[in-house]
């Protein structure tokens, strides 16, 4: 119990210096926005609204850096994120609620897929050296050495141009409108299917070659020779010996990617212009839109440090060692 409140006292102080950053970058960084914002908007947004505008934004320029930053946290606390320029006047929550869904079904499906697929092709390819399993490792990795963008336009050029099996860009139908029924879900899922085997493919040979080596290395030490000298099953002693003590690196890598499932894999939602927060980041990069920026990175940000929370406590479950007072 003592290992966890230490672990939740150590990530509650870097949420705050995460946070405290979020709000002084965007304040560093050169242009005004609001001047940007009246330009796009030339001829629909006055000049003289640039103070109201300023207030609404919280970069009022006769406020205190320290005024700025209470109003800040009671706005967060309240669950509001700002304005989003480029879709002005629709909130950040609103712009990110939007997107959050679509990253989530994706790169976490996904994510999973090849967290399950590559852990257990580890751990059978590792127990049993030299079979025909194991020889397949070069070809996984060499798949996995390609960029995501790269495969991503490969799977286009052959799956969308040369055959047009698959669409190759968006998130859905656009003859749809988005709702919780079978043909909507059932397009959606149609149109994932080649940025989620361009993940998959990507991913996979990392978790793949992480086990392997892991379960190389426990195969030789003695519990699992005192466990095979006992006469115990070779499939007991493969998975309550060997592989819970060699899976302990590839959990905390998994609880990594659970973090960033919420950033998604912005260069394949960039190739397939698939509807993510991904690409909402690519546009507000884009667009100068700090608001939606900071809201993007603050969610990235505390998903990451969420994560690695539930990854200690696994840790904790899985391997007494890493409980102090044990």
């Amino acid at each position: 119990m003592k290992y966890i409140l230490q672990r939740i006292a150590f990530y509650a102080i870097t949420a705050w210096a995460a946070i405290t950053i979020n709000f002084l970058i965007p304040r560093l960084m050169p242009g005004d926005p609001v001047e940007a914002l009246i330009s796009r908007y030339q001829g629909q947004l006055d000049t003289s609204a640039i103070a109201s505008l300023q207030a609404l934004f919280g970069l009022e320029e006769n406020a205190s850096i320290w005024s700025q930053y209470t109003d800040y946290w009671s706005h967060l606390l309240d669950g509001d994120l700002g304005l989003s320029f480029t879709f002005f006047p629709t909130p950040v929550g609103e712009v990110i609620s939007q997107s959050l869904p679509w990253t989530l079904a994706l790169v976490g499906i996904t994510t999973l897929i090849s967290f399950l697929l590559g852990t257990g092709i580890g751990v059978y390819s590792g127990w049993r050296r030299g079979s025909w399993l194991d020889g397949l490792l070069p070809v996984t990795t060499f798949i996995s050495a390609i960029p995501y963008f790269w495969l991503g336009l490969i799977a286009i050029a052959v799956f969308a141009v040369k055959w047009q099996i698959f669409p190759a860009a968006g998130g859905y139908d656009n003859s749809l409108v988005p709702a919780f029924d079978w043909p909507f879900v059932s397009s959606a899922l149609y149109h994932g299917v080649l940025p989620g085997v361009t993940i998959v493919l990507s991913a996979i040979a990392g978790w793949i070659l992480g086990m392997r080596n892991m379960m190389v290395t426990v195969s030789s030490e003695d519990y699992v020779m005192v466990a095979q000298a006992k006469g115990l099953s070779e499939r007991r002693v493969m998975f309550s010996y060997a592989a819970r003590n060699a899976v302990l690196p590839n959990i905390s890598g998994f609880a990594l990617s659970l973090g960033f499932i919420v950033g998604g894999t912005l260069l394949v939602e960039m190739v397939f212009s698939y509807p993510g927060i991904g690409y909402q980041l690519f546009q507000a990069v884009g667009a100068k839109d700090y608001p939606l920026m900071q809201g993007v990175f603050l969610i990235i940000t505390l998903s990451v440090l969420a994560a690695n929370l539930l990854a200690d406590m696994a840790y904790a479950l899985l391997d007494p060692r890493t409980r102090k007072e044990a």
